[in-house]
């Protein structure tokens, strides 16, 4: 059996400080196709093949300081998830299942890299 592969960035996540305010932007000005909201404070967007995740600061962070690189996973999330960490990233969260949508459920894990950034991993399980 081979080990899961990272195959393509699947959503970048971005701290702003009014969600909608920032969805109204990428929505109207840019043209961004609107997806979904979760709530007030999150919001998402489609670019291409890659989803905008709009976000307040949660945690820690401000706004426009901060963002998180999402990369799908080309088999096994938890697997994935593993062998990354055995090859050295500092594990912050085991996949978990994150929400179902309507076709799938999405999936998703976080490792840090050698500077602390926090790197998503995520599958779109159907």
């Amino acid at each position: 059996m081979s080990t899961p592969s990272i195959t393509a960035i699947g959503q970048i996540a971005l701290v702003v400080s009014d969600v909608a305010r920032a969805t109204a932007f990428y929505r109207d000005t840019l043209g961004l196709r609107f997806l979904f909201a979760a709530g007030p404070n999150l919001a998402f967007l489609a670019a291409g093949g890659v989803r905008l995740m709009l976000s307040t600061p949660q945690g820690h962070g401000e706004a426009g300081k901060n963002s998180i690189l999402y990369f799908k996973v080309d088999g096994d999330i938890t697997a994935a998830h593993a062998a990354i960490v055995a090859r050295g990233a500092t594990n912050e969260r085991a996949p978990q299942l994150t929400a179902k949508m309507p076709d799938h459920e999405l999936w998703i894990g976080f490792v840090r890299d050698p500077d602390g950034n926090l790197v998503g991993l995520m599958e779109e399980k159907r």
